[in-house]
């Protein structure tokens, strides 16, 4: 399957090759710019149960500047990806390999990962009772840089972020996610975002279980902090965030393949039609690619 992207004053080109029985689809690219994270045939399962299979085969390229969302069903393997190319050891590699900035980290420990600027936003941030948002960024941009940040210079970012973000001085002094609202938890997530400023990052569902003002919020911040050196990862259900954070590319995962890539109208087709209809245009099921 062919598929023809087209954004802004550059067109790119696709070649879609779907193997059901392999579950491998494979994206080429005619810009052959250098890329940021390259996944070359990833296939997972889950540690402790090696007989369960997630992901059959992920193929996926994001240059730096580019924002690919990556969009379906629960249980399709979405959440499973982020944390892969993160480094969680819930996961183990089967097949395949994650290439980042050209160097292959598919065994790297997930803190070297973090310190070599790969961020993940959790769908389900944890609460710290005890340590300030302050403190933890602090400390995080330390683990990252391998330098104590003066105390004068890091206020000055973090006045600088928060200020960009919309965000007040208190906010951060808080506890990190301690009685935290859902918004104030994706917001927290974005102020450490602002403040890292990693090369690649992964957003895993930020709009799950926001109200819409909260949606606008959360999709500001990211709009804001969006750079021309970092490569984005937004992983969603629903195309309400892509109306405010326009993607470069749209992906669909279903059963643990990616099945079809576009722009920012397959989205808008998703949330008309559901899955069904273009399931039905590629002959495959859901069901036939668990």
């Amino acid at each position: 399957m062919a598929v023809i992207v087209e954004n802004g004053k550059n067109t790119k080109f696709y070649t879609v090759q779907t193997t059901l029985a392999k579950g491998n689809v494979k994206l080429m690219t005619t810009n052959e710019n250098s890329s940021l994270l390259e996944i070359t045939d990833l296939a997972t399962s889950v540690t402790e149960r090696p007989d369960v299979k997630i992901l059959k085969g992920i193929n996926l390229t994001i240059k730096p500047g580019e924002v690919h969302a990556l969009m379906g069903p629960n249980g399709s393997g979405k959440s499973t990806l982020a944390s892969t190319i993160a480094g969680s050891p819930t996961y183990t590699v089967d097949r395949g390999n994650v290439s980042y900035k050209g160097e292959d980290i598919t065994h790297m420990a997930a803190d070297q990962r973090a310190r070599n600027g790969i961020f993940l936003s959790f769908q389900y941030p944890t609460a710290i009772p005890g340590v300030t948002l302050v403190n933890l960024i602090r400390e995080a941009i330390k683990a990252r840089t391998g330098e104590d940040v003066s105390a004068r210079e890091f206020i000055a970012q973090l006045r600088e972020t928060l200020d960009r973000l919309k965000m007040s001085e208190d906010f951060a002094r808080r506890y990190v996610n301690d009685g935290f609202s859902g918004g104030e938890k994706k917001r927290a997530e974005i102020l450490q975002l602002g403040m890292l400023r990693p090369e690649l990052a992964i957003l895993d569902e930020t709009d799950s279980g926001l109200d819409i003002d909260a949606l606008r919020t959360v999709a500001e911040g990211i709009k804001t902090l969006r750079d021309p050196n970092m490569g984005i990862l937004l992983i969603t259900h629903y195309e309400r965030i892509l109306n405010y954070i326009e993607p470069d590319f749209v992906h669909i995962l279903v059963g643990g393949n990616i099945v079809a890539s576009g722009d920012f109208d397959l989205a808008k087709r998703i949330e008309g039609e559901g899955y069904d209809p273009l399931l039905r245009e590629l002959n495959i099921s859901e069901e036939a690619l668990i």
